[in-house]
């Protein structure tokens, strides 16, 4: 057997369908979406000719990536950033006269950003399948078990009866309002499009006419550029902490219902004990707490890179890059598993 080079909770907490959407591969292919299309949108408007976006279009289509992938990530480690890289291969494999309208007025970031907003709305459209997924195992847990007795806990400590639907609706109810927040950021995810130091100019006289028509090409809301102010990303960020931190209260509740003293839910697919053959563990739902006590932790380590000095900064970028996906992922593997938690639970009558 092949060892794994991943480390061996990622089975647990690991989301490998989120998790692609941060590959070098997802990276590059977004940020050559923006190089085609802003070559195209240029060219919609007279900026550049239609001949020379064709030729960007084309080298993009037969660009040689395991060579120039491999570039691309030692141009990362050089500079910081892969797009220069990218530039100088795109350059390289589009016919002259045309290579210098590649990448014409843009930026590293014009580049990154965009990028990553086209591959966080594929991420927000998975999570919002998962978040209606789980939705309706809780509505079909409540149609079930709905009308079975449960003993509401204020403090830790028994305080008066309830039903099941009761205790359910306290989960479905903040959950409904996240899925609607999923939606709502869906649709505004912002183009970043402001050339070197984010005014525009390198773009001549007719930028907002540009931005428009790129953020339509794209899908993405036209948007001022955002180079220093980091609110579209904690923007994001918060969404995921918001998840996780609603499932965590849902695992942390699981888990103190199905504590063996009082039994009020069972849960299917428990943990084993290597000393205690008797036991059931709750792990998933020890998981959606530590998933939403993880995010959590992460909101406040992204949140330094609102000190975003001057037009743009490399060490609160990096700082992104390090932790969003982190966030993306858990709230994948959270949804995940508290699908087939609740899929799985029985409500007991007392």
């Amino acid at each position: 057997m092949e060892p794994s080079t991943r480390p061996l909770v990622e089975d647990l907490t690991g989301d490998p369908e989120i998790a692609r959407h941060f590959a070098a591969e997802a990276e590059l292919a977004a940020m050559l979406r923006f190089e085609r299309e802003l070559a195209e949108a240029q060219a919609a408007l007279g900026l550049v000719p239609a001949e020379a976006a064709a030729a960007i279009g084309r080298a993009i289509e037969n660009l040689s990536w395991p060579s120039a992938a491999a570039g691309v990530q030692q141009g990362m480690a050089r500079d910081g950033v892969p797009v220069p890289a990218l530039v100088r291969a795109l350059r390289a494999a589009v016919d002259e006269p045309h290579a210098a309208f590649v990448h014409g007025g843009a930026t590293s970031q014009d580049v990154v950003d965009t990028g990553l907003m086209l591959r966080l709305r594929a991420v927000l459209a998975e999570l919002q399948t998962r978040l209606g997924t789980l939705l309706a195992s809780l509505d079909a847990l409540a149609a079930r078990d709905g009308t079975i007795a449960v003993m509401a806990q204020t403090r830790m400590q028994a305080a008066l009866p309830f039903t099941a639907s009761d205790k359910i609706a306290t989960w479905r109810a903040p959950l409904a309002g996240v899925l609607r927040r999923l939606d709502e950021r869906a649709r505004h995810l912002p183009l970043q499009l402001g050339g070197p130091i984010g005014t525009g100019d390198s773009f001549g006289s007719r930028f907002a006419e540009l931005r428009a028509e790129l953020a339509g090409r794209l899908g993405l809301a036209d948007a001022a550029p955002w180079h220093s102010d980091r609110t579209p990303i904690l923007d994001m960020a918060q969404l995921f902490a918001l998840l996780n931190g609603t499932l965590g209260k849902i695992g942390q509740d699981l888990a103190l219902l199905a504590q063996s003293d009082r039994g009020a839910i069972r849960l299917a697919g428990g943990g084993g004990s290597s000393a205690m053959a008797h036991k059931s563990n709750p792990v998933g739902a020890e998981a959606l707490v530590a998933l939403g006590r993880f995010n959590a932790g992460l909101l406040g380590l992204l949140a330094q890179s609102l000190i975003h000095e001057n037009e743009r900064s490399g060490a609160a970028w990096t700082l992104e890059w390090m932790v969003l996906p982190q966030m993306a992922e858990a709230s994948g593997a959270a949804l995940r598993i508290a699908d087939e938690l609740l899929r799985g639970a029985r409500f007991q009558k007392p």
